[in-house]
């Protein structure tokens, strides 16, 4: 392989200073498989408000800077590390996460790693083990959703929160979303009931008299949101599943879980989740699979970007300036609606 061969077009988070220092490099060296790793030729990268967070250093765990940016992408299977086991042929289209998405070139644990449905295209695939299988467990594993009841989704115009309409909707559950006005009609279509501007400052009040109170909240906003989110979920009964903080960080103490409010308050992080109970990630797994046999699950329609506006994207994003799943593809240049997978 020459050198020029062994470069390729990537994303480099140059700084914690947001997405304006997310900056396009033509001579990002290509990585190569790790153990256990295949690479990845990339065909997608989806876009997420962790990528925000991370841009910002606000990320637990996160990278620290410079790095190349993204971590969730679909793409073809081009080479892998000699102790895979049992791999998967080269030229299968997989859809995963690792370092390094918002790139030509990927590496993915071979692990964590899902072939695309049948008939679905590298594109349509995003989301699966990020966006839907966050909201399958916020609602089944975790939330413990049953028909009748009443479900509050925050940020309802996102990836996760269109995905949790959905799929409450879909197990007989009543649905109170939040999105901003422009984005109400889109949210309503999907199936919600209600459908609500969290800036409201009667946000709470309006909630309770549309529903006396809600089973589970699945709470992504944070601090501007959560004294809404303890309020309105039922007494000792009620669920909130914290899926992210897009304002910040909220605070809470044992005071206001003994005296205030006696809601059931628990986290989740997907991947970390997953990694502490495989067994019940491969159960979601094989429900989601069912989803999309039963078209419930159609395949995703996401906004496809070329790689060089991914900074554009990740500001429109921390804005509020988006709706429903974006995605960039690192192989063209202006239009990507016609490029092939």
């Amino acid at each position: 392989m020459s050198t020029d061969e062994q470069l390729m077009q990537a994303l480099v988070q140059q700084s914690h200073q947001g997405p304006r220092d997310l900056t396009l490099t033509t001579n990002q060296p290509r990585p190569v498989p790790g153990p256990g790793e295949y690479l990845i030729r990339v065909g997608a990268a989806g876009v997420n408000f962790a990528d925000v967070m991370q841009s910002r250093g606000v990320y637990e765990g996160g990278p620290q800077a410079p790095y190349a940016a993204g971590f969730e992408a679909s793409g073809e299977i081009v080479a892998a590390a000699p102790d895979v086991d049992s791999p998967l042929p080269l030229g299968t289209h997989v859809v995963g996460v690792g370092a390094g998405a918002f790139a030509q070139y990927m590496t993915m644990h071979s692990a964590g790693v899902l072939p695309l449905p049948s008939g679905w295209s590298d594109a349509e695939s995003l989301g699966l083990v990020l966006n839907w299988a966050t909201a399958l467990a916020a609602l089944r594993s975790m939330g413990e959703i049953k028909p009748g009841q009443a479900v509050l989704v925050y940020a309802a115009a996102g990836g996760v929160g269109q995905a949790a309409v959905r799929l409450a909707r879909h197990y007989g559950a009543r649905v109170i979303a939040t999105a901003s006005p422009t984005k109400h009609a889109t949210v309503k279509a999907l199936g919600a009931d209600e459908v609500l501007d969290s800036r409201r400052p009667d946000l709470a009040e309006e909630i309770l008299r549309l529903t006396g109170g809600v089973d589970l909240v699945l709470e992504s906003v944070g601090e501007a949101t959560f004294g809404a989110s303890m309020t309105v979920a039922k007494p000792f009964t009620g669920r909130i599943i914290i899926l992210g903080a897009a304002s910040g960080h909220a605070e809470f103490s044992t005071r206001d879980l003994l005296f205030t409010h006696y809601a059931q308050v628990r986290g989740l992080h997907i991947f970390k989740w997953a990694a502490a109970a495989p067994a019940a990630f491969k159960e979601l797994l094989v429900e989601l699979d069912a989803l999309i046999d039963q078209g419930v699950y159609p395949p995703g329609t996401p906004q496809i970007h070329p790689l060089a506006l991914g900074p554009d994207v990740l500001r429109q994003l921390e804005e509020g300036r988006t709706s429903g799943k974006h995605a960039l593809d690192p192989w063209c240049w202006t239009s990507c609606s016609d490029v092939p997978e």
